[in-house]
């Protein structure tokens, strides 16, 4: 209800703003909503343009008037005091910031009416999943969403396919967008979708989404200059994910300091990666009690993953702690746009992670035969597998699957039980170390069509099997050295596969294996040299 007090209250802020540019801090007579010690601009009250909070009436009209007068007036401070705000959707404008107050919920109404369809005037595959969501913004710029308050979609009131499940928070092509502090939970789709923005900054936000399909956390999508730390999440699907469902790259991009825990992936680039992703840093983060992979690098619908660092992340019951893929799904960007070619996956260092709980599958590293992956780094990783294979083959073919949607268990069990590698191009282990919490007669590490590997201090268990802790076939060009055979029934290495070649051990203490090298009939005489180091028995 609209009082001609709060109206009066209302003309005195805006008269005041406009003198001041629509950047002064002021007080609000009648209900309190307290702001920061230092707001972007005025603040508007949402009670003062009839809002209820009482979580029953719908509010949608009062919270978008309120928006709207802020953004006709320079922008500022949307202030929503303690309560439950039901609403619709909510369209965010320019220079204007909406204040969540401890106590105050925005809560997603449950009828699909009450949110109308937005077609966005920028296209990509995303228009296939939903055009609605309960906060929207497009072309807008420094806008933002900030206090200690509740966003909730009650997402379990919608069933069905992604056209009648809104996303939570949806912004598009906007400059300077800054969310921190408030809770997201329980959205119908994806909690957060910022599409080709520029400059984006999360910061200690809490997200909860379990309650429905699709759940990701966090979506940042061909988007670039972008911060998120401090966050903590835990999403029914993957937690914190870069897409690229534009023909433009998503980039510069910085993750620290979060906490993730998903049904599906904690952290992943892809699927979509028709834009590619460049430049991309996480760090410090703590990933837990997550179904898939924990880092998961996807690259199958074209474009270009060039430099990706990791570093410091510890994972705890976490199914496949490192998958990195390069396949060719080649979907377009568009529907009925051509078929893309062939991406590149290339400069990624992962260094510093350990990781307890590991599934018995193994992690993964495989490019194509007409596109290796390159440039790939790891160092310093700790990983404790499940283990517990019944067989080991070396031998079996693990299918390509190039068109396969990308996932850790993709390939099913791997011949090896720590790291598989294939169609890979200058592949260095430096210092890892892998073990299994049961016995596993699979090796360690199983590289195949590799060129350019660089193995120094790898750390394979003890083992009562015979089949050899590491496997090459097909490798070219292999340096191995300053590594150190567990005890060992068998070989140290076996290499098999008649291409292989240039493969040289040296430097290593293999004294604990009872042979150090295995040939195959069918590998060339010369493909392997051993030379400065204590043998095998």
């Amino acid at each position: 209800m609209n009082h001609p007090q709060a109206a009066a209250s209302r003309r005195s802020f805006l008269s005041r703003s406009l003198a001041a540019g629509g950047l002064a801090a002021v007080s609000l007579p009648g209900t309190a909503c307290a702001v920061d010690a230092t707001p972007p601009g005025g603040a508007l009250n949402v009670r003062d343009f009839g809002a209820r909070g009482d979580g029953a009436a719908l509010d949608t009209a009062a919270l978008q008037q309120a928006i709207e007068a802020c953004a006709a007036h320079g922008g500022g401070t949307v202030c929503f005091p303690p309560g439950r705000y039901l609403s619709g959707t909510l369209r965010l404008k320019s220079r204007v910031r909406l204040w969540l107050e401890s106590g105050a919920t925005l809560l997603g109404s449950p009828r699909l009416a009450d949110y109308p369809a937005t077609v966005p005037s920028l296209a990509s595959y995303t228009d296939t999943y939903t055009a609605r969501s309960l906060l929207y913004a497009e072309q807008a710029e420094q806008i933002g969403i900030a206090g200690q308050g509740v966003i909730d979609g009650q997402g379990a009131a919608f069933q069905g396919p992604y056209q009648v499940r809104p996303y939570l928070l949806r912004v598009i092509g906007c400059r300077d967008v800054a969310v921190r502090d408030v809770t997201l939970k329980d959205s119908p789709m994806w909690v957060q979708h910022y599409l080709a923005c520029d400059g984006v900054r999360l910061d200690g936000l809490t997200v909860t989404s379990k309650c429905n399909a699709n759940n990701d956390g966090i979506d940042i999508d061909a988007c670039q200059r972008v911060r998120i730390s401090n966050c903590d999440i835990r999403s029914g699907d993957d937690a914190l994910v870069l897409k690229s469902t534009l023909d433009r790259p998503c980039r510069h991009v910085v993750v620290t300091n979060c906490v993730l825990s998903s049904d599906c992936n904690a952290f992943k680039l892809g699927t979509e990666s028709n834009g590619g992703f460049e430049n991309i840093l996480l760090s410090n983060c703590a990933l837990y009690d997550t179904r898939l992979a924990g880092i998961a690098l996807e690259l199958v619908d074209g474009g270009t993953l060039d430099g990706v660092s990791i570093s410091h992340v510890t994972m705890q019951d976490v199914r496949g702690p490192i998958f990195i893929r390069l396949g060719d799904r080649a979907r377009p960007f568009k529907p009925g746009m051509a078929r893309p070619g062939l991406g590149r996956l290339r400069n990624v260092r992962i260094s510093d992670v350990q990781a307890l709980g590991a599934g018995p599958i193994a992690c993964s590293i495989t490019g194509l035969p007409a596109q290796p992956v390159e440039n790939i780094s790891l160092s310093h990783v700790r990983i404790r597998f499940a283990g517990g294979a019944k067989a080991a083959d070396p031998r079996r073919q693990v299918p390509e699957k190039p068109e396969a949607y990308p996932e850790y268990s993709m390939f099913g069990v791997l011949p090896a039980f720590g790291f598989y590698c294939r169609h890979a191009r200058n592949l260095s282990f430096h210092e890892v170390e892998v073990e299994t919490a049961a016995p596993d007669p699979r090796p360690s590490l199983a590289c195949e069509e590799v060129d350019e590997l660089r193995l120094v201090a790898w750390r394979p268990p003890p083992r009562a099997a015979a089949t050899p802790p590491i496997l090459l076939r097909n490798v070219r060009q292999a340096a191995i050295q300053g590594c150190r055979a567990p005890e060992t029934p068998g070989a140290y290495l076996r290499v098999s596969g008649k291409t292989s070649a240039g493969i040289r051990l040296f430097a290593n203490d293999l004294a604990a294996a009872a042979r150090s090298v295995d040939l195959d009939a069918d590998v060339p005489p010369q493909a392997v040299a051993v030379a400065g180091q204590a043998e095998g028995r």
